[in-house]
């Protein structure tokens, strides 16, 4: 009596074309992580920007003593532009020295007025504290009043070219759903879709059967 034949299962080993129609999945799968590391923490961010805004409508609203703020005109053209958004930090008036660049609540406008120029002189009073004298870099003459120490908002760091436009209209809810919500939302559909595919294959091998 013949003996039985074995039956042996191996999976096919995986190909160079298999390999390479992994890699575009890879690339997506990558970049909507970058993205969603991007947006998430701008969301979060400017949530509470707006929270705060919200809660205290006299203050500028800051993050760990950092102050973002939108550029709307070029009166420190070149180093800074308008639509830049620049960074400020709170810092004790004593800090501040001549050259350095302040943002500070404009003494001749409204108290919510907001201007980011150079300092050219610094006052020291008995009666009125400290005191600054500014000018804007593009500009001719210094600014009409000098800035009291109560109005310092904080010292220039560094700027962010052109993201004070984006900023801008990331606050809008035309921008919001734009710049935020849709690449998520996609991003989200495309990783669950990417997923049940996935599982689907793990649930199906190609299997061969070999007598």
């Amino acid at each position: 009596m013949p003996g039985k034949k074995r039956k042996h299962r191996y999976r096919e080993p995986m190909s160079e074309r298999s390999k390479q129609a992994k890699l575009p999945d890879r690339i997506l799968t990558i970049t909507g992580a970058i993205i969603c590391a991007i947006l998430i923490p701008l969301l979060i961010a400017n949530c509470i920007l707006l929270a705060k805004s919200h809660m205290n409508e006299n203050q500028i609203p800051n993050l760990a003593g950092m102050t973002p703020l939108m550029i709307l005109t070029d009166s420190m053209f070149p180093e800074i532009e308008a639509g830049d958004m620049v960074i400020c930090q709170t810092t004790n008036p004593d800090k501040i020295q001549k050259g350095d660049v302040i943002a500070y609540y404009d003494p001749a406008g409204t108290e919510k007025s907001v201007v980011t120029h150079r300092v050219e002189e610094i006052v020291k009073t008995k009666k009125d504290g400290i005191s600054w004298i500014t000018k804007g870099d593009a500009n001719n003459i210094s600014d009409s009043e000098p800035v009291p120490e109560a109005n310092l908002v904080g010292i220039y760091q560094y700027r962010l070219k052109g993201l004070g436009n984006v900023a801008m209209f990331m606050q809008t809810t035309k921008g919001l759903l734009i710049c935020v919500v849709a690449p998520l939302l996609i991003w989200i559909v495309y990783d669950g879709i990417r997923r049940q595919l996935e599982e689907r294959k793990k649930k199906s091998p190609a299997m061969i059967e070999a007598i």
